[in-house]
């Protein structure tokens, strides 16, 4: 069960990495995720990515998860990313530019979600 974690912790990694936090600003990542100033600057994926690593953390003490396991075991899709973060070999304009794209995508993700939440509000006729 310690392992079906792996995956959002290297997406969170990796987004940490391409944040402006530290590419630009030099902070480590540990210092992006506790300082509420440089918190409240990480991108919306970052955020995400934050919120889905700490659910599965969670989910790993819930009892209802307790014989089905927590998650799927990790895939290895962010290994050989992870790995040229880790070691500095990448392009820091390239990898900003990869986070504003995967930034971009879950805002537009977003917002048709609410656009289609307000549609089915608008829609349903009132009891």
């Amino acid at each position: 069960m310690g392992a079906s974690c792996k995956d959002q912790k290297k997406a969170l990694a990796i987004c940490l990495q391409r944040s402006p936090c530290v590419l630009l600003d030099r902070n480590t990542p540990k210092k992006c995720l506790t300082d509420p100033v440089l918190k409240r600057e990480l991108p919306e994926l970052c955020v995400a990515n934050l919120k889905a690593f700490m659910e599965c953390k969670n989910g790993m003490f819930d009892m209802r998860k307790r014989m089905r396991g927590n998650a799927p075991l990790s895939t290895g899709k962010y290994d050989e990313t992870y790995d040229n973060l880790s070691t500095g070999n990448y392009n820091a304009e390239e990898e900003m530019r990869k986070l504003d794209v995967l930034n971009r995508n879950l805002s537009k993700q977003r917002q048709l979600a609410e656009a289609e939440e307000r549609a089915k509000m608008g829609a349903e006729p009132a009891a």
